[in-house]
């Protein structure tokens, strides 16, 4: 698409804003970037939109990931049996969807976005064992649950951190702190992997993602200052935001048949 001041603008202010929710939320907080590069910055093609969401997103994850792992929340081995798991099943996942039809895709993944909204509005069951290690109990469960995560990552053409989250934390009894932190390496990598097959097929705008990713390298070191403070009132950060999700589901869903 043709880059104009405005265009550059919106790019930059919607990547400032998915980095800040990466940050702060890390499984779901890169829904919004698909929704944001069609109705906010105009990409036109919904296959675009979702390689091109994916490139960014899979960027600013690993920054983000970065700042975690500064303050000692990333569990490695648990987090990297599961992106190991699910990178085979992204691109899968998301060479089923390059034969999805647009606006079906972009229906299904309303879908996505309103059960993403709801599992972020459940409280977890306890608060769950900071100092988990892996064993090889943990392997054989994080592994089927990564390659289930990855492909329906790669299909939706979304990070996977809704099902990345609540599958590490079931599968290890981690807390939701070392989960969200966690869960940004296979946000990371799945991201990679759904972007370069789409990329394979000249389905990603570069430009567009370039600037993506600048303003998601700002909004996520604002999201991290802003994860300190929201430590004691994540739920009530979670929801919050879990109701901006549903809504934008509801409008893509009535942009996706024909509204």
């Amino acid at each position: 698409m043709d880059l104009t001041v405005t265009t550059i603008v919106l790019a930059v202010l919607s990547g400032s804003a998915v980095g800040l929710l990466l940050a702060l939320f890390g499984g779901g907080g890169s829904v919004l970037a698909t929704p944001l590069l069609l109705y906010v910055v105009g990409v036109k093609d919904p296959h675009v939109a979702i390689g091109t969401s994916t490139a960014a997103v899979a960027v600013n994850a690993a920054m983000n990931l970065m700042g975690h792992a500064r303050g000692g929340r990333v569990k490695w081995p648990c987090a990297s049996v599961f992106a190991a798991a699910g990178l085979a099943g992204s691109f899968a996942g998301s060479t089923v969807a390059k034969m999805v039809d647009g606006q079906r895709l972009l229906l299904f993944f309303a879908f996505a976005m309103a059960a993403i909204a709801l599992s972020m509005l459940r409280r977890p069951k306890d608060e769950g064992d900071p100092a988990v290690h892996i064993t090889a109990r943990l392997m054989a469960r994080l592994a089927p649950m990564g390659l289930v995560t990855g492909f329906a990552a790669g299909f939706f053409g979304i990070g996977g951190g809704f099902l990345i989250v609540p599958g590490l934390m079931a599968a290890t009894g981690m807390t939701l702190a070392n989960a969200t932190a966690s869960s940004l390496l296979s946000v990371a990598i799945f991201g990679a992997a759904t972007s370069t097959n789409y990329a394979l097929s000249g389905l990603v705008d570069w430009p567009v993602a370039g600037l993506f990713i600048a303003g998601g390298a700002v909004g996520g070191w604002i999201g991290l200052q802003g994860a300190r403070f929201l430590a004691g009132r994540a739920l009530l950060g979670r929801r919050l935001f879990a109701a901006l999700v549903l809504v934008v589901a509801v409008y893509v869903a009535y942009r996706a048949l024909g509204g």
